[in-house]
């Protein structure tokens, strides 16, 4: 019976025990310490509520919250920070004012959470709450820690100029081991990046270095602290060295546009123009102030290979200044005759990039769509595989025909793609526009022979038959006419001499 009485005892007490148990961050009797950790800058919450076996019951309408610092000196005196009376009316200390704050629709339900935003560096140390309600009294103590990044030179920063990332905490421990992630991914000690002490310095910032950093603090009692820092590179979208290919005799834009929008730093103040050494002689574009926007082209109504170069856009943002080298690449096809070329010659297209790069391809096809006449079906199949996709930056043809007549098309490829294109019209002395199909040309040219035959045929006749009209029926009276004439004259003249003679 005595056993059983103790074995009952020793139940009940553990229970009494367990009801009494404080929970991490649980208002009860006694108060247990908690250590909360959060980043310069971000937001922070010092947990303090009723344990759950506290929540079946509504809490009484008369409950006050009272916070206090004790500051980072224990030697310090606590000082209030926030204060929830009876009757709702809140105090605060005027240098956390308006950062601290508490949720009405939580106090009721037992939550007395305390939140700072944004947290500062001064705000390390001990933090009680005291929470009064109906004639109990529950107290929570929670230590907040701060960890600091920051940055230098301050935001912006621009690209390819020397950044420092430095991360401490107020841990008083010393430090063992600080290591740093990028998007995700452990950052090695290199070249580019230096870790030591708790900093980071990118000698070269790329585009490629913006995103999410965190950084891990490692001390000798084995506390680790992290912190993540969002870093944002000012500099410009697309590849380092652009290079834009454009067609002889088309319009051309060189582009210069920033990563963010100035707006995004809070300047207002942004100026750009562009610049091309040529021939000796400095060109220069101004481009309007627009702080709204963030690209900067450069618009080249119609290029020639005497355009093609370098050019430089500069963008003054504030008091920085970024700039950027474009190339412009002019695709050219030069004929090895000049003008309209006749049929049956041999012709040579000669495609040429001014600045390559030694990677690019070349392609010629022949753009001209193929007759819609069904008689020249085959004609039409005899062309197109004749006009297939030829590789290389020479095309030649080795006998003009007039199926050749049109345009042709250079493109020019690189590792991403096709980069650009240029067009040549092929013009032939004679060629009309819809020329026979060559299996007729052998009957075309017989009959125009026979014609020609015919005609001369009918000439010679026609002439022959005029002839034969003008000359007489009976040739041998024309020569007795011719003399006879002649004798009767002579007759005559004899008569008149005898009548002369026998007047006398």
């Amino acid at each position: 019976m005595k056993l059983m009485s103790l074995v009952l005892f020793l139940t009940f007490t553990l229970l009494a025990f367990n009801a009494g148990h404080i929970l991490p961050g649980v208002a009860e009797g006694e108060s247990r310490e908690q250590k909360v950790w959060a980043r310069a800058g971000s937001s922070a919450v010092l947990p303090c509520h009723l344990s759950p076996k506290k929540m079946w019951k509504q809490l009484p309408d008369k409950t006050s919250v009272l916070w206090k610092r004790h500051g980072g000196s224990a030697r310090q005196e606590p000082h209030v920070v926030l204060e929830v009376g009876y009757s709702g009316l809140r105090k605060t200390a005027l240098p956390m004012k308006p950062r601290v704050s508490v949720q009405d629709s939580a106090l009721r339900n037992g939550n007395f959470s305390l939140r700072i935003d944004p947290v500062r560096s001064e705000d390390v140390g001990l933090y009680e709450a005291q929470v009064t309600y109906g004639t109990e009294v529950r107290s929570c103590q929670v230590e907040l820690g701060v960890i600091t990044v920051t940055l230098s030179p301050p935001s912006p920063v621009v690209e390819n100029e020397p950044l420092l990332l430095s991360c401490n905490s107020s841990h008083r421990a010393n430090l063992v081991e600080t290591c740093w992630f990028h998007n995700g991914r452990l950052v090695p000690t290199s070249g580019t990046f230096c870790s030591s002490h708790g900093a980071l310095s990118i000698l070269r910032p790329a585009m490629s270095d913006a995103g999410s950093w965190r950084c891990q603090l490692r001390y000798s009692d084995n506390e680790i602290i992290s912190a993540t820092y969002n870093l944002q590179i000012l500099g410009f979208d697309g590849p380092t060295n652009p290079v834009v290919y454009a067609a002889a005799g088309s319009a051309a834009d060189l582009p210069c546009t920033l990563s963010y929008l100035p707006s995004a730093f809070g300047i207002n103040l942004v100026t750009a123009h562009w610049s091309r050494l040529a021939g000796g002689l400095l060109q220069d574009w101004g481009i309007s102030q627009n702080s709204s926007s963030r690209s900067f082209p450069l618009h080249l109504p119609a290029v020639g290979p005497g355009d093609a170069g370098q050019y430089h856009c500069a963008v003054s943002v504030g008091s920085k200044k970024i700039s950027r080298d474009v190339t412009l690449a002019v695709v050219t096809v030069t004929p090895s005759i000049q003008g309209p070329v006749s049929e049956g010659s041999r012709l040579l297209l000669i495609c040429s990039l001014t600045h390559p790069r030694g990677h690019e391809r070349f392609q010629w096809k022949h753009l001209d769509s193929a007759p819609t006449n069904s008689k020249l079906a085959v004609a039409t199949s005899h062309n197109l595989e004749g006009h297939r996709p030829q590789m290389g930056p020479t095309l030649e043809i080795p006998q003009v025909s007039q199926k050749d007549t049109g345009t042709w098309e250079c493109s020019v490829y690189g590792p991403e793609g096709k980069l650009g294109a240029v067009e040549y019209g092929l013009q032939i002395t004679g060629a009309q526009v819809s020329s026979p199909p060559t299996i007729f040309s052998g009957q075309v040219t017989f009959g125009l022979t026979l014609t020609l035959f015919l005609l001369l045929t009918a000439c010679v006749l026609a002439l022959a038959l005029q002839k034969r009209a003008r000359s007489p029926a009976f040739p041998a009276l024309e020569g007795m006419v011719a003399v006879t004439v002649p004798r009767k004259k002579e007759m005559e003249e004899n008569q008149k001499e005898k009548i002369q003679q026998t007047e006398c």
